[in-house]
């Protein structure tokens, strides 16, 4: 039978003492070339749903993804497509040009390459270079990269606004190094849980449900905004190396940046004990930062020029981080009811 809304009914059947038999869809069977004797694999789902597939594990690759692109297209142009078709999951990419590839265009090769966590170049010739992703079959715990990825954001906006309130141009230029680290993880959380949602076994591989996937890239998200943050402000350290900051300001600044990175650290251990609690305080304690915003504004407005256009851009910055953090509690707090909702 088959219901209104295009499912495939068939009703339980018992041989023997202890044995249940259902038919298949003949089209389903027909479609994947099955006949009598073939061997199908059963994978029981979280939400308490049954997947049928017709090979043990996950084919390894989906085929290689030819991407032709040209010598003249702008570098970062190139660069993104190249992360869109990482994130989308192909172990194989063969990256060609129409006649000889310039040195430029293999340069962002691989230069992504280098930057992202499994591709490596596995044959080039004069028009093409193919990536092979060397971890597909194999991907990282989630939770552990989430893990990875707070230390970094933390350490990125510790130093950064170190480097502003020294104005250690040294420092500003290391935050903005290792910016690529934490994109790198970002994207890898990408392609994962994409490629999860593609094939139920991959997220059985990695013993996680959808919400879990949903609840770790959403974190993963924040963490790459905070660690933006973290960048601009090391930029705007760059743009005023030259300058004298007022002492009143960042005395501010600096209780501000202590604050946010604290409601970042108490989010994300939210995230992983589950404690709503905790997640409720990080909210409130942003709540009540940018409520008192108005007051730091106006000691910004003392200062003139370049300086002062500097100190906003940092206070907007640490806003926006506390914002995110309180994101990241709000993602710990549904990631919570979720878990407790389970059957």
């Amino acid at each position: 039978m088959k219901t209104p809304k295009g499912y495939e009914g068939r009703r339980l059947q018992k041989t023997g003492g202890s044995t249940f038999v259902v038919s298949l869809p003949k089209g389903w069977v027909s479609s994947n070339n099955l006949g009598k004797g073939d061997l199908v694999f059963f994978l029981p789902r979280p939400d308490g749903s049954l997947s049928i597939y017709t090979e043990e594990t996950p084919k390894t690759e989906k085929g290689r993804k030819v991407c032709t692109v040209t010598n003249d297209m702008p570098k970062d142009h190139l660069f993104r497509l190249l992360v869109a078709e990482y994130i989308a999951g192909y172990p194989l990419v063969e990256v060609r040009t129409v006649g000889r590839m310039s040195a430029g265009t293999r340069e962002v090769v691989r230069e992504f390459a280098q930057r992202v966590i499994g591709p490596e170049i596995l044959e080039e010739s004069a028009e093409m270079v193919v990536l092979q992703d060397m971890v597909s079959s194999n991907p990282l715990p989630l939770p552990s990269v989430i893990r990875r990825m707070h230390p970094m954001a933390h350490a990125m906006q510790k130093d950064a606004m170190t480097a502003f309130q020294n104005l250690d141009t040294s420092i500003a230029r290391d935050v903005k190094e290792r910016d690529w680290e934490v994109d790198r993880l970002h994207w890898f959380v990408n392609k994962t849980v994409v490629t999860a949602l593609m094939d139920p076994r991959t997220l059985s591989s990695l013993n996680l449900t959808l919400p879990d996937c949903l609840t770790y890239l959403s974190a993963s998200r924040q963490l790459e905004r905070i660690s933006d943050h973290a960048v601009r402000i090391a930029d705007v350290t760059e743009w005023v190396q030259e300058s004298t900051l007022p002492k009143a300001p960042i005395e501010e600044l600096s209780r501000l940046s202590v604050l946010a990175i604290d409601f970042l650290d108490r989010a994300v251990a939210s995230i992983f004990d589950g404690d709503i609690d905790k997640a409720n305080k990080v909210i409130d304690g942003v709540n009540d930062v940018v409520a008192s915003r108005q007051k730091e504004l106006k000691g910004i407005f003392t200062s003139k020029g370049r300086v002062a256009v500097a100190l906003a851009y940092v206070l907007e910055s640490l806003e926006r981080t506390a914002l995110y953090a309180s994101d990241l509690a709000e993602i710990a707090l549904n990631h919570a009811v979720t878990r407790e909702a389970k059957p």
